[in-house]
């Protein structure tokens, strides 16, 4: 018991000095200014470049889910999650151990897998949980109200990506873990997928509305950078020089204009996919919603759920009873208590 207790101790000692060190001393791979990097980036795109054009560029709950993105990408683990969460990952992992003498952490496939392989198989393999969990959050009743306060939106904007529950935290968080480190991918992400979805997840709530060839180009891109960098362990891209990875970045960025961009909008969720999903007039038929994707779309064409009847950038967004929902931060994250 000690041994879990100073665990649930060391876990808020260790998240603090993590932030702190995260903001005073910033790396490459800060989190904190990251998301900063990628906010301010979509925030001037929308100003220079805005799909609701009669939109205002500080739109209504602006600054509330600007205080949603810090909180649930960082104060959330800080106050709730990351000690708790430390104990029961120990506790469920010892708990298999000793019952099966399997080790999640020791035994999985994809030991011995290169970086890259392990980086594309745990993007598909979480988005796709993601989905399933994104669904019962829209057809259980209880997860329903705690979801509710992310289609509270009444305005579209990068920054309603992370305006969501805490509660949403915990659900997604807990029901991803099994397969995830069943992987070997754990609970936490990899840095390289956890931006990227954060990236994708900033485009698809924004502002904006782009061609399939410029998000197939940034992709590529983006793609390039990784690769000319040698950060998925090929050995050759190591050893080129900068005249070298100038060529992939451009032949990658290429690429993926070319060969992804007239499949980018059914491959990738996009903002005039994703506005559907917060319409306040669903279909008759699709009362529990439609496009649950969250960084991917495929699932949502695979399984049915796909719904883009025109780009949708003037539709009512929220839901039937929206107008009496509460409008401080306060009052949303108690919301859904003893609700169903």
């Amino acid at each position: 018991m000690n041994y879990y207790f100073d665990k649930f101790i060391n876990g808020y000692t260790g998240y603090a000095n993590y932030l702190w060190n995260d903001i005073t001393s910033p790396t490459w791979g800060s989190y904190f200014y990251w998301l900063i990097l990628v906010s301010v980036v979509f925030f001037a795109f929308e100003v220079v470049m805005p799909w609701r054009k009669g939109q205002k560029v500080l739109r209504k709950d602006f600054f509330m889910d600007a205080f949603y993105m810090f909180f649930n990408f960082f104060l959330f683990s800080l106050i709730i999650y990351n000690a708790a969460s430390d104990v029961v990952v120990d506790l469920f992992n010892n708990g298999i151990k000793g019952l099966t003498g399997f080790n999640l952490q020791a035994n999985n496939p994809l030991n011995g897998f290169p970086y890259w392989a392990v980086l594309l198989v745990g993007f598909v393999v979480r988005d796709f949980v993601q989905w399933w969990i994104h669904r019962l959050l829209h057809r259980s009743p209880t997860l329903w109200e705690f979801h509710k306060v992310h289609h509270s939106v009444a305005e579209m904007g990068f920054a309603a990506h992370l305006r969501y529950h805490w509660a949403e935290n915990v659900v997604y968080r807990s029901l991803e873990y099994l397969p995830l480190a069943l992987l070997g991918i754990g609970l936490y992400d990899f840095f390289v997928i956890h931006i990227f979805t954060l990236a994708w997840g900033h485009f698809n709530h924004s502002n904006l509305t782009v061609k399939g060839w410029v998000t197939g180009g940034i992709l590529g891109f983006l793609t390039g950078i990784v690769f000319a960098n040698g950060l998925l362990d090929i050995t050759f891209l190591q050893q080129i020089y900068v005249s070298g990875k100038i060529l992939v970045i451009a032949g990658t960025t290429a690429a993926g204009a070319i060969a992804l961009g007239p499949l980018m909008h059914k491959l990738f969720n996009s903002p005039e996919m994703h506005i559907w999903h917060h319409a306040y007039d669903l279909p008759a038929d699709r009362h529990t919603g439609v496009n649950f994707g969250l960084t991917l779309a495929i699932w949502d064409y695979l399984f049915g759920t796909a719904y883009v009847p025109h780009d949708g950038r003037d539709i009512r967004l929220g839901f039937p009873g929206v107008e009496e929902f509460p409008e401080d931060f306060v009052r949303q994250n108690v919301h859904g208590f003893g609700k169903s």
